[in-house]
């Protein structure tokens, strides 16, 4: 289901026929042109879609004797249509705003070419359809890496992220990110409405983050593509100090990298999340230090037996 006035106010259409409809049952990101549902071929048609009607359909339309095309209109309005779409600011014919009056179908019109249009709206319903779920934490944007921050209440994302800003990144959501499946590999992330560009600082309170730091401090959304987890230091606990292992998280069925980050008194922790974004790029680009160090203490280890070797010939 998309809500009507949003499916109408993001796309930039005029209500032809106003149905009076809060959400239209719209539940596939796709369209369907009915050119040849109008020429009477009704197998396999997808009316659940958004029908679009392009030059070429209404053209055919206006071509029909004035029966032929009641008679055509009246079987597609009997189909249970989401709505119908009028591109290129083409007149709509009488005979469909009584149709659609019987039937509570809606009709938009728009100025733009039907495959720009259709382009369009196939992009909005798949942001606004795609899997999504709420999570909470902090989700920034570092040297273009998007970087969802997790961790218990208190362990200190928000001032994290605040310093980022800080150093000249972007907040994208405080406190609870909205996070899509935008397709099969790639997850964006964004903040609700409400409380878009807030920050909650402990000890200071609300802070608007666009207001203080100006508009280049925020962004509406951005893709996921690293998760850091903070934690409290455990004494004990085994961290992690090389490298070599890749850990992973699944959100929404999409996995993405994962650091485990701890936390303790006198640590630059957003020195260390500038670095965990530039090591993933240089990652994602091919190339890897903790292999690196690897490969090369394994050749000087080498190099070192050969010296070795030939030390112990010799005094033989």
């Amino acid at each position: 289901m998309i809500r009507e006035k949003d499916f109408v106010e993001e796309l930039g259409l005029t209500r032809v026929y106003d149905a009076k409809q809060k959400y239209l049952p719209i539940g596939v990101s796709n369209s369907n042109r009915p050119g040849l549902q109008l020429a009477d071929y009704w197998d396999f048609f997808a009316y659940e879609r958004p029908q679009l009607l392009g030059l070429v359909e209404m053209t055919f339309l206006s071509s029909l004797d004035e029966s032929t095309r009641r008679a055509r209109l009246t079987k597609l309005f009997n189909y249970k249509l989401p709505c119908i779409v009028i591109c290129r600011g083409i007149p709509c014919f009488d005979e469909m705003l009584i149709l659609a009056a019987a039937h509570k179908i809606p009709i938009y019109s728009t100025p733009k070419e039907t495959t720009k249009f259709e382009l369009e709206m196939i992009r909005y319903l798949n942001n606004v359809l795609a899997p999504h779920e709420t999570r909470h934490g902090v989700l920034v944007n570092v040297f273009g890496t998007g970087m969802l921050i997790t961790g218990n209440s208190g362990v200190g994302k928000s001032e994290a992220a605040l310093e980022l800003v800080k150093r000249g990144h972007q907040l994208v959501a405080d406190d609870v990110v909205k996070i899509r499946r935008i397709n099969d590999n790639r997850l964006e992330g964004e903040s609700p409405e409400r409380v878009r560009h807030f920050m909650e600082i402990r000890g200071v309170g609300i802070i608007n983050v666009a207001n203080i730091y100006g508009a280049g401090a925020v962004q509406r959304r951005k893709t996921i593509d690293m998760q850091v987890h903070l934690e409290m230091w455990q004494d004990g606990k085994e961290y992690d100090r090389l490298g070599l292992t890749e850990n992973y998280t699944e959100i929404l069925g999409v996995k993405i990298p994962s650091l485990l980050l701890p936390i303790h008194p006198g640590r630059n922790l957003a020195v260390v999340l500038e670095v965990a974004a530039r090591n993933l790029r240089q990652k994602q680009m091919g190339y890897n230090a903790a292999i690196e160090l690897a490969k090369r203490s394994a050749e000087i280890a080498q190099r070192d037996m050969a010296e070795d070797d030939d030390f112990n010939e010799e005094n033989e």
